[in-house]
């Protein structure tokens, strides 16, 4: 597997799933259908806890990229899913260039930001570290979450600070920082979107997304989206379940 970032600057699109649960098990399942990377929601998930983020890394090794949305933009949660060994993190609700700089310094070691260095399962336990610390920066992936409109007009001065791999786009909370909650097809909320692919493209930077739906991606990725979540692990589980009742209940 090429690292993260290479990956996310390749031609074909990158498809993967949110997981909400800490089960490796469950994360491990889903690497086994060849879904190409996990997006784990330390944001929203309360039992999504350090610990359980590095089990379903570890689950998942060598088969699915792993990019942990990890709850603030924080120094002890972005090296905590770094040092488990995650491909990246997904910074949530950046808003401005500080914002930025404060997620590259926690993210990327100097002399880009200022990571704190420890013995991890990133570094193999020790077995690994000076190579490790050496393509760690250009290997790990730093995902900053547009999801606000202060984002949207401040994108000239976010894309202005070196250091991020990608954007990846929050629609419901856009949507609801414009006065629009949940109305994410609204015409205002579209053109926002629309103005953060357009900026993504002329920088360069790689742009996700989260799809609820199969049809829902495919619209994405003719919109320019080149990484996307597709539904999450209980609603693939749950759609499974409920189809499969339905194809029995047919005709009885």
């Amino acid at each position: 597997m090429n690292n993260l970032p290479e990956r996310l600057r390749g031609p074909k699109p990158l498809l993967g799933t949110l997981v909400t649960v800490a089960s490796p098990e469950v994360a491990e399942a889903l690497a086994i259908t060849g879904v190409e990377w996990l997006f784990l929601d330390a944001e929203h998930s309360p039992v999504m806890h350090p610990a359980a983020v590095q089990s379903i890394v570890q689950a998942v090794a060598g088969r699915s990229y792993t990019l942990v949305r990890v709850p603030k933009n924080d120094e002890t949660w972005i090296k905590s899913a770094l040092d488990a060994g995650a491909d990246g993190v997904i910074v949530p609700h950046i808003k401005n260039a500080e914002d930025v700089e404060w997620a590259v310094g926690w993210a990327k070691y100097p002399p880009l930001g200022k990571r704190s260095v420890g013995i991890t399962r990133a570094h193999s336990y020790g077995a690994d570290f000076a190579g490790y610390l050496e393509r760690a920066n250009a290997a790990t992936a730093l995902v900053l979450q547009i999801e606000d409109i202060e984002a949207v007009e401040a994108l000239p001065e976010i894309l202005s600070i070196p250091g991020a791999d990608a954007l990846f786009i929050g629609p419901y909370d856009l949507s609801g920082s414009m006065g629009r909650l949940g109305e994410v097809q609204d015409p205002d909320v579209q053109e926002a979107i629309e103005t953060v692919v357009a900026a993504s493209n002329r920088h360069g930077i790689p742009i996700g997304a989260f799809a609820a739906t199969a049809a829902g991606a495919k619209a994405e990725v003719k919109r320019g989206i080149g990484f996307i979540a597709v539904g999450t692990d209980l609603g693939h589980l749950t759609g499974a379940v409920a189809n499969s009742l339905a194809t029995l209940s047919e005709g009885s």
